[in-house]
């Protein structure tokens, strides 16, 4: 087949499919994205740059909107190179968030669009209004109504739709539900899997932490309060006292990936220590920041407590792979984590703004490890039976591929 595959971020979500592609053989895949290092063997790249926005005459509400139609632009003049120069595809693939999919169906009208929708913005009862610490302005409301113009413009344009978890395809509109599928993007078993050899040594004076050890982890992309940063930092001092031994690892970067920026150009990090100066024994937090990847599994397989916690938002790749990993994770009582999270069974749930109750589930996990190995077995076991790479994600979208291929979809 010719597979015709857009993402800002090349490969992004698409990275295992375009992969496993490539190593059957016999397709051409093209990918059009913005400049970035990556880089797959067999891979046809295209970079796109969008055209420069109009600055501050723009209303703010539609600068999201504005940047969208410059990307689907730029990426349908790159398309309509592709056909001039004989390139006919089979399926065209893309992320619609940022609106490089919108013009495709313009450029080949008559082929198969397949897009990934991964959020549709609502002004109540999601992420925008969860958090009463952050209430949302009734220009926040509007922005993320109107933000949704790419939204509606890409499930117009769209053969099919594709989202990753039940719970991400429920937000878009009824109307629209029975054209997306549920196909998650997949976890490599294979890779991220129990190692109770692992060790893990990093710092000036090279700490080495096992399983062995009392060791609390937390990761994320970015430290913030959409994925509870804030809410797991007040709850740390407790956690300290009651643990005299445990250290607490953190893996993700200082920036603001989802929400807002705390004030005055700070990090939510350096936000969070202030407020708790003093009540922090810091020898004992190690902030690892953005780490190789080999290194975040070592993380993951000396977890002795995993913390996982999150608005109802798009669920983190993170959270799949510490239960993969055979991590005991104690996650968020909210909508996305508990399509997966089943408390008791496969993990424990808490409330997500109730700090004593996160201090008081690393106790039940740190206190009894040996009846938390049935809960660690199950936790893999539920990611190996629902989200494997091999057995269950990467067939599901050969077939959803081949049967657009094939006008059956």
């Amino acid at each position: 087949m010719n597979l015709l595959f857009v993402h800002q971020n090349c490969p992004g979500q698409f990275r295992h499919l375009v992969r496993d592609l490539l190593d059957q053989g016999g397709h051409r895949v093209v990918f059009i994205g913005q400049p970035n290092t990556a880089r797959l063997p067999g891979l046809e790249r295209l970079d796109y740059r969008p055209a420069p926005g109009p600055g501050d005459g723009l209303h703010p509400w539609l600068r999201d909107t504005d940047a969208a139609v410059r990307n689907g632009q730029a990426v349908a003049r790159l398309a309509l190179d592709l056909k001039r120069r004989g390139f006919v595809p089979d399926v065209m693939v893309g992320h619609n968030g940022w609106g490089e999919t919108l013009y495709l169906k313009d450029v080949w009208p008559d082929r198969p669009l397949l897009s990934y929708f991964e959020f549709f913005y609502s002004a109540t009862g999601s992420d925008l209004d969860f958090d009463p610490e952050f209430p949302p302005s009734l220009d926040d409301q509007c922005r993320a109504r109107t933000r949704n113009a790419v939204n509606l413009l890409g499930l117009a344009a769209a053969d099919r739709g594709l989202s990753p978890t039940e719970w991400q395809r429920r937000q878009y509109p009824a109307p629209f539900r029975d054209r997306i599928k549920v196909v998650h993007e997949g976890v490599d078993t294979r890779t991220v899997a129990p190692d109770p050899a692992a060790a893990l040594t990093f710092g000036r004076d090279g700490l080495t932490l096992t399983r062995a050890d009392e060791v609390i982890t937390f990761s994320v992309r970015n430290l913030e309060p959409y994925r509870g940063f804030h809410v797991f930092m007040r709850a740390l001092p407790d956690i300290l006292r009651r643990r005299p031994r445990a250290h607490v690892i953190f893996v993700g970067g200082d920036d603001v990936s989802y929400g807002r920026r705390p004030p005055g150009g700070r990090t939510w990090r350096q936000v969070m220590l202030a407020e708790l100066a003093g009540r922090l024994d810091m020898t004992r937090l190690h902030f690892l920041g953005r780490i190789p990847y080999a290194s975040y599994l070592r993380v993951l397989q000396v977890s002795q407590a995993h913390v996982y916690l999150t608005y109802p938002f798009v669920l983190s790749w993170s959270m799949l792979e510490a239960m993969s990993a055979g991590c005991a994770v104690i996650g968020s009582r909210t909508a996305p984590v508990e399509e997966v999270l089943e408390d008791g069974r496969n993990g424990l749930l808490v409330d997500f703004h109730d700090t004593a109750a996160i201090a008081d589930r690393i106790d039940a996990i740190l206190d009894h490890s040996d009846r938390m190995a049935e809960l660690r077995r199950a936790a893999r076991a539920t990611i190996v039976s629902r989200y494997d790479l091999e057995t269950v994600t990467l067939p599901a979208q050969r077939r959803l591929l081949a049967r657009l291929a094939a006008g059956e979809e």
